[in-house]
């Protein structure tokens, strides 16, 4: 093993990280596991091992130990001692654990089954809520210290950043090893006999290697993902993983629907990618868009339901009541109700060059890890909106310089006014307003700047920038819907289709409330950012989602469903 600080010690608890139980906890954990007796070298999981029991250190110490790539190479990621569980979000969500717990000095544990676990959680919820901040907070700590996966590529490789994106989304640890600038990388790659035509390549555990994998083969080796049988069948579909999304499944879920999220990249949506929402209800302080998705995704999953990732829906059709859904490249879901919740995705701008760059310099998120990727260079952020301020003083934290162009004439336009302070405080940021961008400029993948014009004057100059963030608005996504439901000419969902007018008395009360969410396709919902009308804000967007699930109770109750609402 390595010699960290941690080595002969207990790990000090990092932002509640590392909580320790009392004794009136482990008594009640007690009554559901069992204690037995740890040696040392004595190992309790093996990193990779799924569905390991709940351990509670009693007496002694164990360390969580990575295996690296290096010969001999292990890396002890915390050491814990009496009173602390060991595990981290893996444990609650089924996938194979990313670390080895291995006992350092002998001593007492508590096992207890996961099944089991689950009962002592509904019983007391102190002791799930404890549980559940620390494995956020562990999960957050891995993904910094770059524990897990390693992705060994260049950085002008579009599949490198398309994996790096994929790994980031879903807040999967990993580290990646650039094989331009990390002077280990040739002679690992050697020692792996792989050439450098055969990158990117996933390492895993230390000794599976993934050649240049698909996101979704990636996603089942590490247990992100499990494929859908063909026949599934379910109360409630729910395609899209963002807030509204989530929200529908957490409330589907414990109103005794079965249901299952399908998403073609990530939990989080649009949302999953902000750095920072300061004005969501109940969080003064802010919170990423990824940790609020991956706390949504958990609590869908205590609720018992099914998360896929990444699964593509590809085309809608609807056969004597059911509505089959279809995944790429080769599933296909049926189920009684769907609710369509795949937002949107930002605009492109129209430039010649962009997609030489897409893969490597431009961005259409920013989040910590696009913030690392760019630590110490000027960049430039596209946009005048609250996205593209929330970006800038992000990424201003760790660039050089941030330049801020918008085409508006004044920040006031579309930009709230917290962030418009902030921004003219900053003095890292610089604002172009009334300003496009017309041209890229680089090489071998890589860009070193953009020209941008003055859309009054017609004056245009260079901006050093070697990435480039684009917040420019963005347009729904439905192309796969244009054959089986209605959409607004922008290609929104149109709803409320049911109930034209209350005040007519052409529907009654129900099929009114119905028609509130409700597509032209009975049984098909819509909501969040896909639905013409949709108010795009995260608030809005989970308001939409839990509603949605009130009216699909109504919709199978009118056709003879259960009807389980409390």
């Amino acid at each position: 093993m390595d010699s960290t600080p941690y080595a002969q010690g207990e790990t000090p608890d990092m932002n509640g990280a590392f909580p320790r139980l009392d004794q009136v906890q482990i008594a009640a954990l007690e009554r559901h596991g069992q204690r037995r007796p740890t040696t040392t070298g004595e190992v309790l999981f093996h990193q990779g091992d799924v569905d390991c029991d709940f351990f509670v250190v009693l007496d002694g110490l164990v360390a969580l130990v990575e295996h690296d790539l290096e010969p001999d190479g292990e890396r002890v990621v915390a050491v814990h001692g009496r009173g602390r569980f060991l595990g981290e979000l893996t444990m609650l969500t089924g996938q194979p654990a990313f670390v080895s717990a291995v006992v350092q000095q002998p001593g007492e544990v508590l096992a207890v089954p996961m099944a089991n676990l689950r009962d002592v959680v509904s019983e007391d919820t102190s002791i799930g809520d404890l549980i559940l901040r620390g494995c956020l907070q562990r999960r957050a700590l891995l993904v910094e210290l770059g524990a897990g996966l390693r992705i060994l590529g260049s950085r002008y490789s579009p599949d490198t950043r398309r994996l790096r994106d994929f790994a980031a989304r879903n807040r999967m640890p990993h580290r990646w090893i650039d094989l331009e600038q990390n002077p280990d990388a040739e002679a690992l790659l050697s020692r792996l006999c792989i050439p450098p035509t055969d990158t990117p390549v996933v390492i895993w555990h230390g000794r599976t290697v993934l050649r240049n994998p698909s996101n979704a083969e990636l996603a089942r080796q590490i247990g992100l993902s499990r494929r859908s049988r063909d026949d599934a069948v379910c109360d409630l579909l729910v395609v899209g993983a963002g807030p509204a999304g989530l929200a529908a499944a957490v409330y589907g879920g414990s109103e005794g629907l079965t249901t299952m999220v399908v998403d073609g990249v990530a939990i989080g949506g649009q949302a999953g990618t902000s750095s920072r929402i300061e004005n969501y209800l109940g969080f003064p302080a802010g919170i990423s868009g990824g940790e609020l998705a991956e706390r949504a995704a958990l609590q869908a999953a205590k609720f018992g339901a099914h998360i896929h990732v990444p699964a593509e829906a590809v085309s809608l059709a609807t056969d004597d009541g059911q509505h089959i859904v279809t995944l790429d490249p080769d599933a296909t879901v049926s189920a009684r109700t769907v609710l369509i919740a795949t937002g949107a995705r930002y605009r492109r701008l129209d430039l010649d060059r962009l997609a030489e760059f897409e893969g490597t310099s431009v961005y259409y998120a920013a989040t910590e890890m696009e913030a690392r990727w760019c630590r110490g260079d000027a960049v430039a952020v596209v946009g005048g909106g609250n996205s593209a301020g929330q970006a800038a003083l992000f990424l201003a934290r760790s660039v050089a310089r941030a330049h801020l162009v918008a085409r508006e004439d004044t920040l006031e336009e579309h930009m709230s006014r917290y962030l418009i302070d902030r921004i003219h405080r900053h003095p890292a940021i610089d604002v172009a307003l009334h300003a496009d961008v017309r041209e890229l400029h680089g090489s071998d993948g890589a860009l070193d700047a953009l020209v941008v014009e003055d859309n009054r004057s017609g004056d245009r100059r260079q901006i050093e920038a070697r990435a480039l963030f684009v917040f420019i608005g963005a347009e729904p996504y439905t192309s796969w819907l244009h054959e089986s439901l209605a959409l607004d000419e922008n290609g929104y969902v149109i709803t409320g289709t049911r109930g034209i007018d209350p005040a007519e008395r052409t529907t009654t009360a129900s099929e009114w409330h119905l028609g509130l969410l409700e597509s032209n396709v009975p049984g098909v919902f819509a909501a969040g950012d896909v639905r013409c009308g949709s108010v795009r804000r995260v608030a809005s967007a989970v308001g939409e989602g839990a509603m949605a699930v009130r009216l699909i109770h109504e919709h199978l109750a009118s056709t003879g469903g259960p009807r389980s609402l409390r």
